[in-house]
């Protein structure tokens, strides 16, 4: 990865002229000097390298140093990255270790200042961040936004501290990215208006047409467990300038399979211009966030790929300021020590301390859904065996906890629908927003016995299936490992592919678990507090006549 000044010839991508020429690119250090039309040998395409609009670093349960080294092969110089999870955990300090860290890499990472910590009073989180502590990041020069306001109640309603945070952000001189899931009409209006640009919880084209009539971008998103590519892609070629792509949420196994380029591939093969593809996730996301990413052009940072050709689309080299990270499918960026930092104290659980007594004939169930964060509230009659609500797999209705980490508390209980398990029990400290235990299962026993590996471990996630156990211990945060993240990744494919066998049948089936605490979501969700309704943020009973 030495730097150095050279050249390289082929076939010369302009994504801001919109045109492709054979000709050469010169490379003085870390910058561009010079790009030449002419005809010149090499079948090599040069573009700029790939930005992810949105992204947790956080949700790869890799630290940064080592999210850059999986995501540099699949050609991805730069994110926008909303660190707001481990702030939920560690507050300011764990966000400038996401930037500390970060930087031991030549990998371009982006922050926010995260908007809304806790993301709701209705759960424990580990840290608050108020109008000061938001201010103070935006003041940092390495923080380039505010975080998604998932707050739009407080928004809709002129929240005092909300439209504060808001209008540091606007002194700052720093966009402010929005969250606004199935928000339309006059309500979509207003929350625009309020000076948020940009959404990536779209789930539907008339939605998202919408927000881009009222002046909002629009961020496709395609993640390990939110998915809305399919029904969005359209927009690339409808509104050129107005679209970003970005994955929000990647697993280390997805990480370590492909990043933006399998979007960029999957969005060519929908026979979309191929320069409204690449825009989407190289000028639009540079311009709207003015990132440090450079173009090819000249006097830009030296920030490209190289690829076969644009049907193929596949990575064969990526540079990072004219140092090489990456080739022909292998990272080419060490990885980096660190010292983990955490926020965890919560005692272990027996079993019984997860049973529940009916208290009505029906119970308010949630139903999850492949691929999408979304829930959606079922009536069930409830299984009951000594007085005790049990799970029943045969009607595809598990028991779920979550349990606060921060302190002792008992853990809250609801029931979970679609989500398939016919045995043993999953547990996760990876629970957006505010990272409390969330655990589901067949039965009490096995999960507590998932609960208490996390515990054990202070973070991590856990699979339990009899006398079987696994486990992949997270010291940073209790959210993240700072092992080989090819290591993580592979254990982390086990981990899934055994939950699967074990009847499962979401397509990601702990990235669906983390999201079911996630309140700011509709419909119905749990949180370590109770059965929490989203739509009219407020708790619920579980039982009812």
């Amino acid at each position: 990865m030495e730097e150095s000044s050279f050249e390289i010839s082929g076939n010369i991508v302009d994504v801001v002229a919109k045109r492709i020429f054979r000709g050469t690119v010169v490379f003085d250090g870390d910058r561009i000097k010079a790009v030449r039309e002419e005809e010149v040998a090499g079948d090599v395409y040069i573009l700029p390298g790939l930005v992810d609009a949105h992204i947790h670093i956080e949700s790869s349960m890799l630290i940064p140093s080592e999210f850059a080294r999986l995501a540099v092969v699949h050609g991805t110089v730069g994110t926008v990255s909303d660190p707001h999870e481990i702030a939920n955990v560690l507050g300011v300090p764990g966000v400038k270790f996401m930037i500390g860290n970060g930087k031991m890499t030549p990998f371009k990472f982006n922050f926010g200042a995260p908007s809304c910590v806790p993301a709701t009073p209705f759960e424990t989180a580990g840290a608050k961040l108020g109008v000061a502590e938001v201010e103070e990041l935006l003041n940092m020069p390495e923080i380039g936004f505010l975080s998604e306001m998932m707050n739009f109640p407080g928004v809709l309603f002129n929240d005092p501290e909300v439209m504060a945070k808001l209008a540091t952000a606007k002194r700052a001189g720093k966009p402010v990215d929005g969250h606004a899931p199935g928000i339309r009409g006059e309500d979509a209006r207003r929350y625009i208006s309020a000076g948020i640009s940009t959404d990536h919880e779209c789930f539907s084209l008339e939605e998202a047409r919408e927000k881009i009539g009222f002046g909002m971008n629009i961020l496709i998103r395609e993640g390990s467990a939110a998915k809305n590519f399919e029904a969005l892609y359209p927009l690339i070629d409808e509104f050129p300038s107005r679209v970003m792509l970005c994955s929000d949420d990647r697993h280390p196994n997805d990480l370590a399979a492909g990043h933006m380029n399998e979007l960029v591939k999957r969005a060519v093969a929908k026979g979309l211009n191929f320069f409204n593809i690449i825009r989407s996730c190289t000028v639009n996301p540079v311009n709207h966030y003015n990132l440090d990413i450079g173009l090819l052009r000249v006097g830009d940072a030296a920030d490209f790929i190289l690829i076969d050709n644009p049907g193929d689309f596949r990575i064969l080299a990526t540079y990072i300021d004219g140092k090489k990270v990456a080739e022909n499918g292998h990272s080419l960026i060490g990885s980096v020590a660190a010292d983990p930092l955490n926020n965890f104290a919560t005692p272990k659980i027996l079993p019984g301390d997860l049973r529940v007594a009916p208290t009505g004939n029906l119970m308010h169930v949630i139903r999850a859904f492949d691929g999408q964060l979304i829930t959606e509230m079922i009536k069930a009659e409830p299984c009951i065996a000594s007085n005790n609500v049990v799970g029943d797999p045969a009607r595809d209705i598990l028991k779920i906890a979550v349990k606060s980490r921060y302190h002792a508390s008992p853990a809250a209980i609801g029931f979970l629908n679609n989500f398939g398990l016919k045995r043993g029990a999953l547990a996760s400290c990876v629970a957006h927003d505010s990272h409390n235990i969330v655990a589901v299962g067949v039965d009490d026993a096995s999960i507590a016995e998932a609960i208490n590996l996390v515990v054990e471990g202070k973070g991590g996630i856990s699979l339990v299936d009899g006398a079987s156990k696994m486990f992949i211990p997270m010291p940073f945060a209790g959210i993240m490992s700072g092992h080989d993240g090819y290591e993580v990744a592979r254990l982390y494919d086990r981990m899934d592919e055994k939950a699967k066998e074990m009847g499962c049948t979401m397509s990601s089936p702990y990235m669906t678990l983390s999201f079911m605490a996630l309140l700011v979501i509709p419909g119905i969700k749990l949180s370590d507090k109770g059965l929490f309704d989203g739509m009219q943020f407020t708790f619920m009973e579980l039982f009812s006549k």
